[in-house]
């Protein structure tokens, strides 16, 4: 099902709204949230679903022991995951970041963890490049920014990535 640009930016307030209320419910631990990297105006398909499953299925991996409690959505306008955890931020940044370099799916996972003011903790704090692009080697940004890439070629390496890793995991 496709969403209207107005449905997902109510998605983003809702996911921020969410964040602030598990900030000050938790004002001694630390706030990790997943969405899935899905360009278009579809967020939630087959191929979302294994992302995020994935991707959920790590982060309780990479934080077992360290998990106060964990929330899923599994929403029209993408799939969300909220991850409170003891460790510090600089901690659980390096982790999620560990996460999204390593692991096949990695590149459409965004985890991050998100600070008391309500901002995302970003990657340099823990020495960390920014993201390449899905395709090729520049600076996500660069390439999201200049719409170097057509939704038809994002589309099609997201599908080739998700079959790979069907495949190593059958």
């Amino acid at each position: 099902m496709q969403i209207t640009l107005e449905q997902l930016l109510g998605s983003r307030d809702a996911r921020h709204a969410r964040q602030m209320s598990l900030l000050e419910q938790h004002p001694d631990k630390t706030l990790v949230c997943l969405t899935v990297v899905m360009p278009g105006s579809v967020k939630r398909n087959e191929q979302s679903l294994t992302v995020a499953h994935a991707a959920v299925s790590e982060m309780r991996r990479v934080f077992d022991g360290e998990t106060y409690s964990l929330e899923e959505c599994d929403l029209e306008t993408g799939y969300e995951a909220y991850l409170v955890t003891s460790l510090t931020e600089m901690e659980a940044k390096t982790r999620c970041c560990d996460i999204e370099d390593k692991h096949p799916l990695g590149r459409l996972f965004d985890i991050d963890v998100i600070q008391h003011d309500g901002a995302p903790l970003g990657r340099a704090a823990v020495g960390r490049a920014p993201r390449k692009c899905l395709i090729c080697d520049n600076e996500a940004r660069y390439c999201m920014r200049n719409r170097t890439h057509t939704q038809e070629e994002l589309h099609q390496h997201i599908n080739r990535l998700i079959d790979n890793y069907n495949d190593m995991n059958t």
